[in-house]
């Protein structure tokens, strides 16, 4: 976790559910009731639950934390906890920074970590089983000791589990190359709320067999089940690399370049454009930085630089060193707490949309955060992109008066607000969480309804992580 309680935080914490825990342990199940564990499963790395532990203040206080080890032990925690109406929160790494594995007050903080093997690997179909509490370094290490990789690396890679990237809908940094989490999974072990384990996919790398169920869940956050373990699409191992690093001279001269490298057919695993303002952080040059690098097959890899030195032939070319830059720091994630604690309320926010609207979207979410008294930056990049479009990734930091809540709510607003104008999608990797819960309806509009009634079938208690996505309970 990003940061630690301070002494005495823990005094005084309300008692756990020791009938549930109890109940479970008979069954089997590994089960904390320490005030220290509960704590800590009442948060993840969503910057406010960030300033709380500064503060001393514990965010929520689950009942108990359950640690299953097979899929018929996350059947007795939901069978257990809908007997007593208990809400239940999957947990892996708690990486996310939305609120969403933040269990609330009285709840099961149901970690999922100790389901962590590597299950099988199909060197000749090219798949791998794995268990959803299972953390990238370990599936890539299992992956690349027999030559192949998943190719799925977020930002919080090593804090992260393979339950996690599927229930978020995850983006890895290389995803241009190896696709998004919902390209990668074949099939799905999933446990319903009412305690049914079922499977989903699995049997070929495509049907057309109704709906894709598997698809279903992936994204769901927890609020449709339990994943409990998936099958994913392996890679060769790459054994080539190709790396490039330009400048242009404005960020929409630069988003114009990326679309035509898209829309040419070439994929670089890593095409990141950041604005002036993080080129000059994060590599200090002038003008909107390009990061390009992709790998894989020799013949592949030197087609697609051809297409990305044709399409920046304008451009004013970097330092290769540039991407090494990028790659030493792309993992960075200390200062967060760090200027939280300073009294800097900071944080992102990516979203998506079509190559058409981007500039302008850009332009206005940048405009709507910088209008803001408090606001000391914020700024722009593009980080994933496909043949319609992209992905904008916006960092904003603050300085305001008091408590920063009222601040924080206010830049997710107004920025939010220009993205929906602008025809974009609420969120493209991190997913809803807590944070956004309150936009889910404007974003799928009609369509909430659809989800909304879904959950009602498979969750009609509202038991699984109530109010994350807008569903089965208020949202913050």
């Amino acid at each position: 976790m990003p940061n630690e309680y301070p002494p005495g935080a823990l005094d005084g914490a309300p008692a756990p559910d020791d009938g549930l825990a109890d109940e479970l342990r008979r069954a089997g199940v590994d089960v904390d009731t320490s005030a220290a564990a509960r704590a800590e499963h009442g948060r993840d790395w969503w910057p406010l639950t960030i300033r709380d532990v500064h503060a001393g203040r514990v965010p929520h206080w689950p009942g108990l934390v359950a640690r299953p080890t097979t899929s018929a032990q996350v059947s007795a925690v939901l069978t257990g906890a809908r007997a007593r109406g208990v809400a239940v929160t999957a947990q892996g790494g708690r990486s996310g920074v939305l609120g969403g594995a933040v269990a609330p007050d009285g709840g099961v903080a149901l970690d999922m970590t100790a389901m962590n093997a590597v299950v099988a690997i199909d060197e000749v179909s090219g798949l791998v089983r794995v268990e959803a509490g299972c953390f990238g370094p370990e599936l890539e290490a299992a992956t690349r000791s027999r030559g192949w990789t998943v190719g799925h690396l977020p930002q919080s890679f090593e804090l992260s589990s393979v339950g996690g990237w599927i229930s978020c809908r995850g983006a890895g940094q290389y995803s241009n190359r190896y696709g998004k989490i919902e390209d990668l999974v074949r099939g799905l072990t999933v446990v319903l709320a009412n305690g049914d384990a079922i499977t989903l996919g699995g049997r070929a790398p495509r049907r057309a067999v109704g709906p894709d169920l598997v698809q279903l869940f992936v994204g769901s956050e927890g609020t449709l089940g339990v994943i409990t373990e998936a099958t994913l699409v392996m890679r060769r191992a790459p054994r080539h690399e190709e790396r490039r690093a330009v400048a242009f001279a404005s960020f929409s001269e630069g988003l114009d370049a990326c679309r035509r490298i898209l829309q040419r057919g070439a994929r670089p695993a890593v095409l990141r454009l950041y604005d002036e303002a993080e080129s000059r952080r994060h590599f200090d040059v002038a003008g909107c930085a390009l990061i390009v690098l992709d790998e894989g097959d020799e013949t592949l890899c030197v087609a697609t630089a051809r297409v990305v030195d044709d399409e920046c032939e304008g451009a004013a070319r970097l330092d290769v060193a540039t991407v090494a830059t990028w790659l030493a720091h792309r993992n960075d994630v200390g200062a967060l707490a760090a200027l939280w604690e300073s009294g800097i309320c900071v944080d992102t926010l990516e979203v998506s949309g079509a190559w058409a609207d981007l500039p302008a979207m850009s332009d206005h979410v940048l405009a709507a955060l910088r209008a803001m008294p408090a606001t000391l930056a914020a700024s722009v990049h593009q980080s994933h992109a496909y043949d319609d479009g992209a992905c904008l990734y916006f960092t904003f930091a603050g300085r305001p008066d008091g408590d920063p809540t009222e601040y924080y709510r206010r830049a997710w607003d107004v920025a939010t607000r220009e993205v929906l104008r602008a025809g974009g999608a609420l969120s493209h990797h991190h997913g809803v969480g807590r944070s956004r819960a309150r936009f889910v309806a404007d974003a799928l509009g009609g369509a909430y309804a659809l989800l909304a009634s879904l959950k009602r079938v498979v969750d009609p208690d509202d038991l699984l992580n109530p109010g994350v996505l807008g569903l089965g309970g208020e949202p913050w």
